[in-house]
């Protein structure tokens, strides 16, 4: 599903897909091996991201709070919403029944409903910026990927949309969506772990972060780590 092994390691560089990044060995730049290290570090961070619950439930200053359930005009009380226990979970940790200790119960059991995306934001010194996991289920929000998160924390601690000189680091190959995300706020590197074929917009299925059209295009490394956030990934599925 997810492995692509011929592509690990595999280097885009800016507007140009497909370029190949060298093992080091001889003649190899010492710069390139330095990049690489300092990407794999930072994908390990990315990994344990993505396999660490939430410590509370969401809803943060500057963010969105849980979704709470619709009902229906002509069913008055009916809660539209997936069958399984998220949306019920969600309304529990909004508050509406259970003590502390319930809620965080509650609060693992609907986060471990998500898929282990863990994404991590680098200022251009290298400083960690912000981090995110993925929380679709925990959040009842379509748009609560790893990468989007992670990308509004970052602009809430720089204080602007702009995230100019910054890296992103995903454990996933970004979708469509997260991919034009990464362009408008004009995130200078993109580095993933493994690729995804199914819904993968950086090069999989299309190629959104360097296309020509674009006013901004990201350099991307894809690949780093790829075994190992395939192996992540894989472990939830099984």
């Amino acid at each position: 599903m997810l492995a692509r092994g011929d592509d690990a390691g595999r280097r885009h560089r800016r507007g140009v897909p497909g370029a190949g990044l060298r093992q080091r060995g001889r003649g190899t730049p010492r710069g390139v091996t330095g990049r690489r290290q300092r990407h794999e570090a930072w994908m390990r961070r990315a990994l344990e991201v993505s396999a660490t619950v939430p410590a509370g439930p969401p809803g943060t200053a500057g963010e969105a709070h849980p979704a709470r359930p619709r009902t229906t005009a002509a069913e008055p009380g009916r809660v539209v919403g997936p069958p399984d226990g998220a949306a019920a979970g969600r309304r529990e940790m909004a508050g509406e029944e259970g003590g502390p200790r319930q809620t965080a119960a509650r609060l693992e059991r609907v986060a471990a409903e998500d898929v282990p995306v863990g994404a991590v934001v680098y200022g251009p010194d290298g400083t960690e910026l912000a981090t995110a996991r993925n929380e679709r289920e925990l959040r009842g929000d379509p748009t609560a990927h790893a990468e989007i998160l992670a990308l509004r924390r970052a602009a809430s601690v720089v204080g602007e949309w702009r995230l100019t000189g910054c890296t992103l680091v995903v454990t996933l190959e970004p979708c469509t969506m997260c991919a034009g995300a990464v362009v408008l706020a004009r995130i200078s590197t993109l580095v993933f772990g493994a690729w995804e074929p199914k819904t993968g917009a950086v090069g999989s299925l299309w190629d959104v972060v360097r296309d020509p059209r674009l006013n901004h295009r990201p350099e991307v490394y894809g690949g780093v780590l790829e075994d190992e956030c395939a192996a992540a990934l894989r472990a939830f599925f099984r």
